[in-house]
């Protein structure tokens, strides 16, 4: 086996506005390196990162919206954020917990801090990932994934390293409670100060992580919160060492799915005329009805 070799480093760039709920750093694909086709399945990763959020009885989100094409995970690490979606799904995310939404042919969604949480306020941090489908699952019905932290997937590492959570694939034999549509892998490394999680993912694989909390040591490099790692595809194995408390590290790694992309806004097909098609159809009303939250 191979160590993976680090292509690339990056702290968070500039933040902006997702609705006036959420303040991300997007790191795929706005960053260079980072394209959809370079990350690809993976094709939109915002960072909310850690920020406290003052108390109010009017929560802040993001109201109706449409999606195509694609899964969006939801990964709420502290506060909550409240959903619902044209196919008749809601319910609240909470500490801890993932909502993977399958949009494929065409959902309306919205997506809020949660309204009681909201009242009191407090810290907010969350990543929200974006999947790409196969050519041949785009248009099929649109799914939701509800995934506790209770039903994720717990290994405990030796000599009181931490522990890895899995959402999706596995880890040395546990396996992650999400069904995906290609092979992705997904996961919390939850570290103690020293301690070390070894990971092998197939070199052909798009391999990256996001420090989201405390800092990590990989190899000779030292890399520090909030901070995204591409690796290069020229390996299987790497190391992650703690380098602080209380570390959390989430670990992506997924086949490419080596397909067209096309994307503009909440819909990504593989071609033009499919684009144009998402648009007629959310004109027409045929991706369901959702009402406002406002």
């Amino acid at each position: 086996m191979r160590t993976k070799d680090i292509a690339l480093v990056t702290a968070p760039q500039s933040s902006h506005w997702v609705g006036d709920g959420f303040f991300v750093h997007n790191f795929i694909p706005s960053i260079k390196g980072l394209s959809m086709q370079e990350m690809d399945p993976f094709i939109l990763l915002d960072y909310n990162a850690l920020r406290d959020v003052a108390p109010t009885d009017v929560p802040g989100g993001v109201d109706v919206h449409p999606h195509r094409g694609f899964e969006t995970v939801t990964i709420a690490y502290e506060g909550e954020v409240e959903h619902a979606d044209s196919a008749g799904h809601g319910g609240v995310i909470g500490r801890g917990d993932v909502q993977w939404m399958t949009a494929a042919k065409g959902i309306l969604h919205r997506e809020f801090h949660g309204t009681e949480w909201a009242k009191k306020g407090g810290p907010f941090q969350m990543v929200q990932l974006w999947t790409n489908l196969p050519a041949k699952d785009k248009m099929s019905p649109p799914k939701y994934q509800s995934i506790t932290n209770a039903s994720m997937g717990k290994h405990t590492l030796p000599d009181d390293a931490g522990m890895i959570e899995v959402i999706a694939g596995e880890y040395q034999g546990t396996a992650g409670p999400a069904t995906t549509h290609s092979p992705i892998y997904l996961m919390n490394a939850k570290l103690n100060e020293s301690g070390r999680a070894d990971f092998s993912f197939p070199a052909s694989h798009n391999t990256a992580l996001l420090v989201v909390r405390g800092a990590i040591r990989i190899g000779d490099r030292d890399i520090d919160t909030d901070t995204f790692v591409k690796f290069a595809r020229n390996g299987e194995d790497f190391t992650i060492e703690a380098t602080r408390p209380d570390t959390v590290v989430l670990v992506m790694s997924g086949e490419p799915l080596r397909e067209p992309i096309a994307a503009y806004g909440p819909f990504v097909m593989n071609s033009k005329v499919e684009l144009l098609q998402a648009f007629e159809d959310f004109n027409n009303g045929r991706f369901g009805h959702l009402d406002t939250k406002r």
